[in-house]
C-alpha cells in the first residue's frame, strides 16, 4: 500500500514560489557568467539565428581587411618605386644636359707649311662623323684651302698662322681625316691608317699629334653613366613589390592587382600595373650608334641632336610618371576609404549582434539581490506555513 505526504495548501503554494525563484536564479547566474541573455536557440530563435547572422558578415568582412591591408601596402610600394624612378630619370635629365653643354672641339696648328699640291686634291673628312669633302688645286694659295676647308667643315673651323703659312684648325666639331694623305695635305703630321675611330664600315686614320680634340670621351663618359641610370631604373622598378605583388615591373592581367571589399567578390578595385621599367619609359640606352642615323661612331653623345632626343624622351617619361603615380594616388585613397568603412561596418555588425544576445549586467546583478532576498522570505513563510502543524505536535508531547 503506497503512502505520500500530505500538504497544506499554504505549504504547497511556498513551496512552489520557492521553486521558481530558484529557477529565476539559476537563469540570472547563467547571464551573469556568460554575459549573455541568449545563449542558445532554445532561449531565442529569432535574436540567436539574427545575432549569428550578423557575426557571420563582420567574421567575413574581418578576413578581407587583411587583404586590403595587403593591396594597400602593393600600392604604397609601387607609389615609392614611381618617386625614387623619378629621382633618376631627373638625374639623366642632368646627365644629358651636361653632354649637351660639353664642348667638343678640334684645335691645333700644322707642324708644316701649307703648299698647294702637284694635282687638284680632294681631302676626305669627318665632321662629327658624317664624311665630307674639300678640293685642293694646284693652284690655289692657303687662303683658297681655308675656304674650301670652312665650306665642308664649318666657318670659321680654320685660318692661318701669324706667318700666314700654316694652316691653324679651330673647329667646334670632331674632325678627322680619311688618311694620314688628307693631313699631310694641309701640313699636319700624319696618324697611322686604319686604326683610328670607325663610322659605320669607315675608319679613320688616327688623329695627327698636331691636333687635339676635346669633349668627345667627356661627352662618352657621360653616356656611360646615362646608360648606368637607366640600369638602376630596371632594378628598381624590378624591387617596387610588396608580399609579391609588383604594380610597376610591367602590364598585363596577371601583374594587375584585385582587391575585394565584399566576400561575394562583387565590389572591388582592380589596380592596373603599369611599367615604369626604362623600356616602358620609352628611354633607350645610349651606343655607339646615332639614333638619327644608325650609323657607328657617331653614338655615344657625340651629335647634339641626339642628346636633344634622348632629353624630350625623358620629359616624356617624367610626364608619364607623374600620370602613373596620380593614378596609384587616386586607387591608394579609394581602397584606404573602403579600409576605414569595412572597419566601422565591422563595429557596427558586432554591436548589433551584441545587443541581441549580450545581457545587462547591471540587471542581472540586481536580479540577482532580489531574488536572494526573495528565496529568504520564502523560507520564512514555508516556516509559519508550517506553524500549525507544530501545534500539535506540541500537544501530542
Amino acid at each position: 500500500m503506497s503512502s505520500s505526504v500530505t500538504l497544506t495548501a499554504a505549504t504547497r503554494q511556498n513551496l512552489l514560489s520557492l521553486q521558481d525563484t530558484a529557477a529565476l536564479t539559476a537563469t540570472t547566474q547563467n547571464r551573469l557568467s556568460t554575459g549573455l541573455k541568449v545563449s542558445s536557440a532554445l532561449d531565442n530563435p529569432v535574436s540567436f539565428f539574427t545575432s549569428q547572422s550578423l557575426s557571420q558578415r563582420s567574421g567575413d568582412l574581418g578576413n578581407l581587411l587583411d587583404g586590403i591591408s595587403n593591396g594597400i601596402q602593393a600600392i604604397q610600394a609601387a607609389n615609392q618605386g614611381i618617386t625614387s624612378i623619378q629621382k633618376l630619370v631627373d638625374q639623366a635629365k642632368s646627365v644629358a644636359n651636361q653632354a649637351l653643354s660639353t664642348q667638343i672641339t678640334t684645335t691645333g696648328t700644322a707642324s708644316t707649311k701649307y703648299s698647294a699640291p702637284a694635282a687638284d686634291t680632294t681631302l676626305n673628312l669627318f665632321v662629327n662623323g658624317v664624311a665630307t669633302t674639300a678640293a685642293l688645286t694646284s693652284t690655289g694659295t692657303i687662303d683658297d684651302a681655308i675656304a674650301s676647308l670652312n665650306t665642308a667643315v664649318g666657318a670659321g673651323s680654320f685660318s692661318k698662322s701669324s706667318d700666314g703659312t700654316k694652316i691653324v684648325m679651330n673647329a667646334s666639331a670632331d674632325v678627322e681625316f680619311k688618311t694620314s694623305a688628307d693631313q699631310t695635305a694641309l701640313g699636319f703630321t700624319g696618324g697611322t691608317n686604319a686604326s683610328g675611330v670607325t663610322y659605320d664600315t669607315t675608319t679613320a686614320a688616327s688623329q695627327s699629334t698636331d691636333l687635339t680634340v676635346s669633349g668627345v670621351s667627356a661627352r662618352a663618359t657621360l653616356a656611360t653613366q646615362y646608360n648606368s641610370l637607366l640600369t638602376q631604373i630596371d632594378q628598381l622598378a624590378s624591387d617596387a613589390s610588396f608580399n609579391g605583388t609588383n604594380l610597376i615591373r610591367g602590364k598585363g592581367p596577371n601583374n594587375d592587382l584585385t582587391i575585394n571589399f565584399n566576400p561575394k567578390g562583387n565590389s572591388n578595385l582592380q589596380v592596373t600595373a603599369t611599367d615604369e621599367t626604362s623600356a616602358g619609359l620609352n628611354l633607350s640606352a645610349i651606343s655607339n650608334k646615332s639614333a638619327g642615323t644608325t650609323k657607328a661612331g657617331q653614338g655615344f653623345f657625340l651629335l647634339n641632336d641626339d642628346i636633344n632626343t634622348t632629353l624630350d624622351s625623358l620629359t616624356s617619361a617624367s610626364s608619364q610618371l607623374r600620370t602613373d603615380a596620380s593614378t596609384f594616388g587616386s586607387n591608394l585613397s579609394v581602397v584606404q576609404n573602403r579600409q576605414d568603412f569595412s572597419k566601422n561596418l565591422i563595429n557596427i555588425l558586432d554591436t548589433g549582434s551584441s545587443n541581441l544576445t549580450a545581457a545587462d549586467l547591471n540587471q542581472e546583478a540586481a536580479n540577482s539581490q532580489a531574488l536572494s532576498t526573495r528565496q529568504s522570505l520564502g523560507i520564512s513563510a514555508l516556516s509559519l506555513a508550517n506553524q500549525a502543524q507544530q501545534g500539535i505536535l506540541q500537544l501530542l508531547r
